[in-house]
């Protein structure tokens, strides 16, 4: 079993949408045991449901996220999870400067969509064509995230330096 936390921020925008889309395409892919989970960085929103508008947009993905809810990550989360995957740089640093001991797991999900440091922006302050084009990305990302997985002979993961 490998077991992934998506991680954003305030977890109502973007990793929300990350654990919907990977769940939903890890379902077609028979064999693979994962655990999915998200969380944020900050608990400024734990217990909430995603914000209004990650979840229409994803909605209209096929993909169905308004039963999930905000919770900060915890320590207990990084001895738990195999992999840490943050939306954007800020919140790789502030989960690898937070956990030093866990660094190794976090990683960046545009590198698995082949765009190195690339971020995930929070559409939180804007409209619909920012949770639009935030799941563009993350649907990239969540796919070469599964191929990386589900192809032996390709890397799980890599060190990532800033």
């Amino acid at each position: 079993m490998t077991r992934i936390l998506f991680v954003c921020m305030g977890n109502i925008c973007r990793s929300p949408l990350a654990e919907g889309v990977f769940r939903q395409l890890a379902e077609a892919h028979a064999g693979l045991e994962l655990e999915i989970d998200s969380a944020g960085t900050h608990g400024y929103h734990a217990g909430d449901p995603p914000d209004d508008r990650a979840i229409a947009a994803a909605r209209r993905r096929g993909v169905d996220i308004s039963k999930l809810r905000a919770r900060k990550v915890q320590d207990q989360d990084f001895r738990q999870f195999d992999l840490i995957v943050a939306m954007d740089r800020q919140n790789f640093r502030v989960l690898s400067q937070q956990f030093p001991r866990y660094s190794d797991r976090v990683r960046l999900l545009m590198d698995y969509a082949g765009e190195r440091k690339a971020d995930v922006p929070d559409p939180y302050y804007g409209g619909m064509e920012g949770f639009e084009h935030a799941l563009d990305l993350i649907e990239r990302g969540a796919k070469g995230l599964l191929d990386s997985l589900s192809e032996p002979d390709r890397p799980r993961w890599r060190p990532l330096e800033f």
